[in-house]
């Protein structure tokens, strides 16, 4: 990692095997590499300098090397005072809300935030030259919280090179709105919609062009069309678990409607829930589209990955199980006709609570799916197994093992029981997930479950493409287009 401002350039050196990170300053070659940190494990930290002081966003309170599930915190030392590490606490998030990133600029600091799982981002004036005896939350350094749709689920930042800048770009990606490009002008707190995709068949933009007041400040919703709503589900120990709910406005919340649930559940990473024009095909259809931020992800910070991972995996799968129901319960989707949907480490998921409630999906559609954990993890011959030990366990360690064992979706099919119709793709070069994995679990399966739902559980192989299927726009049209038919026919023979 780089950066560059008219006072200091420097660069931050590190390789997964090192146990140290230094920085050098290439102003100042003779003085060698200093010492940022200690690498430790389940710590991280993002370096920025400004004006003489190296600012960090870490998730380890100073002093302290061992992981903290909290989140992140900023704190801040000078320059000249990097070798003794007198760094101080200078930012904190506040009750509910989570640092995410950085970014700094000659006159602002820009922070990227978690509030309740919405993603936010504001702007702070720099230098920040008042006395900081004691960490400060962010509502006491009068932010300039940016202006989003009320609907945005992912905020990312655009091309933002220039130091001296007062101008900060993202693109902003909702459930029911277009990718849009935004200029934000944190001088004058204001923005401008720099472009927005165009939906082809859709009358979304309803601005006058000449009126440009209106037009730079207008996010061209196709909420007329289509609902998305935010919703917490009670989880079976009591956690709240966010689940986004799309669907067309043309569709009466009755029970009848067809519908999918997607969930993922591991590595911290965010459920994708941006803008996706294949979901039109489904929504005008009268289908509910919902997804399932299940711990073990980051849609809730750091602590919520960290309380769905290891040994608390089970968590995260009967987090998914809860949101089905509760998509039943209040009427969303028809309880004959909820479908699931999961991709690799999501594939688990679905697969796992499919195990534990067989009747609460007819379909499911499992997409290179990592499903025969135990023999995966215990096979250090692979390329992810043992970078994997810290998300679901050891299963070289016996207490492990027996905990991994009792989620493993390859190793707890039920006998005998009807399972949901599925679809299960799996690709030949796979490098993550590897291809007998799919193949192993449509066999057990087909020859343990009942014999008359064998015949709707599918394996479709991809005898070129990688984990992420092929290239390519039409081969990504095709693959969609398959997995839709898979869905409709199934739903179709049920009602």
């Amino acid at each position: 990692m780089e950066w560059r401002d008219v006072q200091y350039q420097g660069s931050i050196y590190w390789h997964r095997s090192c146990r140290w990170v230094y920085l050098l300053d290439s102003s100042n070659l003779k003085d060698g590499l200093q010492l940022v940190w200690k690498r430790a494990s389940g710590v991280q930290y993002f370096l920025e300098h400004h004006y003489g002081y190296f600012y960090i966003l870490t998730n380890s309170p100073l002093g302290c090397s061992q992981f903290v599930a909290e989140g992140y915190h900023l704190a801040r030392c000078q320059a000249e005072t990097l070798r003794s590490g007198e760094w101080q606490n200078i930012i904190q998030a506040g009750q509910g809300v989570e640092i995410q990133d950085m970014d700094i600029f000659d006159g602002h600091l820009v922070l990227f935030l978690h509030r309740g799982g919405i993603p936010k981002i504001c702007s702070i004036k720099m230098p920040l030259e008042f006395p900081l005896k004691h960490p400060m939350d962010i509502e006491d350094l009068n932010p300039w919280f940016f202006p989003l749709p009320s609907d945005t689920s992912s905020v990312v930042p655009g091309s933002n090179h220039d130091f001296m800048d007062s101008t900060f770009r993202v693109v902003i990606s909702s459930p029911v709105m277009p990718d849009a490009v935004v200029d934000y002008d944190m001088l004058k707190q204001d923005f401008t919609i720099v472009h927005q995709e165009k939906v082809l068949g859709i009358d979304s933009f309803d601005v006058n062009e000449n009126d440009t007041v209106k037009a730079r400040h207008n996010w061209s919703y196709i909420s007329q069309l289509y609902s998305c709503e935010r919703k917490e589900v009670l989880s079976l120990d009591g956690v709240h678990v966010p689940l986004t709910i799309l669907y067309s406005k043309k569709v009466e919340i009755n029970g009848k409607s067809p519908g999918i649930l997607m969930g993922y559940g591991a590595y911290g990473e965010v459920l994708e829930k941006n803008w996706c024009t294949d979901r039109i095909s489904l929504l005008d259809r009268g289908w509910v589209i919902a997804f399932a931020d299940v711990r073990g992800g980051g849609g809730l910070g750091m602590s919520w990955h960290h309380d769905g991972a290891g040994p608390y995996k089970l968590k995260s799968i009967l987090d998914f199980v809860a949101c089905g129901m509760y998509l039943v319960n209040e009427g969303y989707i028809n309880r004959h006709r909820l479908g699931a949907v999961g991709f690799s480490a999501g594939g688990l998921l679905v697969g796992a609570a499919i195990n534990l409630y067989p009747d609460l999906f007819c379909a499911a559609i499992l997409k290179v799916p990592f499903l025969d954990i135990c023999n995966t993890l215990l096979n250090p011959s692979l390329p992810l197994t043992t970078l994997d030990y810290e998300e679901f366990g050891d299963p070289t360690i016996q207490a492990q093992f027996e905990m991994i064992c009792c989620y493993s979706p390859y190793d707890n099919i039920q006998q005998g029981v009807c399972y949901p119709s599925m679809l299960v793709t799996s690709s030949f070069n796979d490098s993550r997930v590897g291809v007998w994995e799919g193949a192993k679990w449509v066999a057990r399966v087909r020859e343990e479950t009942c014999r008359s739902c064998s015949s709707s559980v599918v394996l479709r192989t991809n005898m070129e493409g990688g984990h992420f299927g092929e290239g390519g726009r039409y081969k990504h049209c095709e693959e969609t287009a398959y997995e839709y038919a898979f869905l409709i026919k199934m739903m179709s023979e049920i009602a």
